[in-house]
């Protein structure tokens, strides 16, 4: 039986320590990693409630938290993370790499587990030098493994407070592989000290600035705002952060995981404007012993290297981008009232088909059969009869619990359909699949309606297609 989380006290949002801006990148000094560079910005805000009562992991939670890195300042040689249960890759083929920006200070102070702040899912193919990047919202509200659904940004912190195997790197991979049906080969985590060390160590980044925007440099106070005019620019390594982590915009968190992919470009295309590869290759064994206690990842550094010299034959024209911004999410409030991005999965499930489909080619979406996704996502489902056919909703809820659905409520629609309809309050990417198929649904048919206090997750309306062909005993 799952036990219950602890109830963790709510902090006030405005009382965060200014900054905690984080890189998580793979295009770090050490790593060399050209075009593969991605960095977070720090919340802005302390811990917040988890709301509610979440669900305690329904797998083992008794092993130590593999985050067992040197503090900054420790000098102990870098060890690559161990992260159980990741795709293998082999080498040669598409591989994919989650980036994640936390609160630093707060985990080097030791103050317990972090939120992660950013999320930017990169793609490389060597067989067709391509490569992509997809930056993922922290408030995106979906489905954590183990746990009920919550904003994607408190896996990281699940997998740390109950100590799950991989902590909470693990804990994030699992939740995106489920969420966007691609698999992870390795996670990359790097703090904003070695970003400003790097971006310096190449002399600048190169930045078209598209409009006139106010930055503020770590450290706070008017003194250390700067106005950035637009117009192409170099900018050191702390103006760089400062304008990645620059988030009081119109677009907010949008146009800021807009400007970290700029930055991320611009890191690229100055190492190859200048031909530094072979240089910072050269310099790879001492810049990242120097920089070890910043770095956080599963790579090696002989993977991190083989993965520079395949991402510099991509050329700029084959690197797809993509941010799940308003044209992929919805805006909603959660049951304990925290503003979420609700997803629309079918669009984004077509932005993720565009940047990581290599050659006809995709991981599956998620560990399992259709039927066994929907079991494990367990969303509950409300099988209404609006076919006006007596006994339909009853029969097609028995049949539902069959196949292992979570029918919790079942009743008249009010009305009569034509043609069966799905309706999502919740977001339930899985479930959706499995009833469109089941039932014949077109997209046309799928409503999304964000409803948290619904009782369900997704409403099932029987239309009179459906009482005249279904496999019903």
């Amino acid at each position: 039986m799952k036990t219950r989380l602890p109830s963790l006290q709510s902090l006030n949002r405005h009382q965060a320590l200014l900054g905690r801006w984080v890189l998580a990148g793979v295009l770090f000094s050490a790593a060399c990693l050209v075009g593969l560079a991605a960095f977070a910005v720090g919340r802005g805000a302390a811990f917040f409630g988890l709301g509610g009562a979440l669900n305690a992991p329904a797998f083992g939670a008794s092993q130590v938290n593999a985050l067992g890195t040197p503090l900054p300042g420790s000098g102990a040689a870098p060890q690559p993370l161990n992260v159980p249960g990741l795709a293998q890759w082999d080498g040669a083929s598409q591989v994919n790499i989650l980036l994640l920006g936390l609160d630093y200070r707060d985990w080097e102070a030791g103050s317990g587990p972090s939120r992660s702040d950013t999320m930017i899912l990169l793609t490389l193919d060597p067989l067709t030098q391509s490569a992509g990047m997809l930056s993922i919202p922290r408030d995106l509200w979906v489905a954590i493994p183990g746990f009920k659904h919550g904003k994607i940004n408190t896996a990281y912190f699940l997998g740390d407070a109950y100590k799950l195997p991989g902590g909470g790197p693990a804990l994030a991979i699992k939740t995106v592989e489920e969420f966007l049906g691609v698999p992870i080969h390795y996670f990359a985590q790097v703090d904003f000290g070695a970003f400003v060390r790097f971006i310096d160590e190449i002399g600048g980044v190169k930045i078209d600035v598209p409009e006139k925007i106010t930055i503020d440099l770590l450290g706070g106070g008017s003194k250390t705002k700067k106005t950035l005019q637009p117009g192409v620019q170099l900018l050191p390594g702390e103006w760089a952060l400062a304008y990645a982590r620059a988030r009081y915009t119109q677009g907010g968190d949008f146009d800021r995981a807009r400007r970290q992919q700029q930055v991320i470009l611009g890191i690229r295309n100055r190492v190859l404007e200048l031909n530094m590869l072979p240089e910072l290759i050269a310099k790879a064994p001492v810049l990242y012993q120097e920089l070890a206690s910043g770095v956080h990842t599963n790579l090696t550094l002989d993977q991190m290297l083989k993965l520079a010299a395949m991402a510099q034959q991509v050329p700029e024209d084959r690197i797809q981008r993509g941010v799940l911004d308003t044209n992929y999410v919805q805006f909603g409030q959660s049951p304990d009232g925290l503003s979420i991005l609700i997803p629309i999965p079918d669009k984004i499930h077509t932005l993720r088909d565009q940047i990581f489909v290599s050659a006809g080619n995709l991981g599956p979406e998620a560990p399992g059969t259709p039927v066994e996704q929907m079991q494990a996502e367990s969303a509950r489902l409300a099988v209404l009869n609006g076919s006006g056919v007596s006994g339909l909703a009853e029969r097609t809820a028995n049949y539902l619990r069959q196949q292992g659905a979570n029918v919790t409520q079942t009743g008249d629609a009010g009305q009569s359909y034509a043609a069966t309809r799905l309706v999502d309050h919740t977001g339930s990417p899985y479930a959706l699949k499995y009833l469109a198929e089941l039932f014949k649904v077109s997209p046309d048919r799928i409503q999304i309606q964000p409803d948290f206090n619904a009782g369900v997750d997704v409403e099932v309306i029987l239309g009179s297609d459906w009482a005249q062909s279904n496999p019903l005993p």
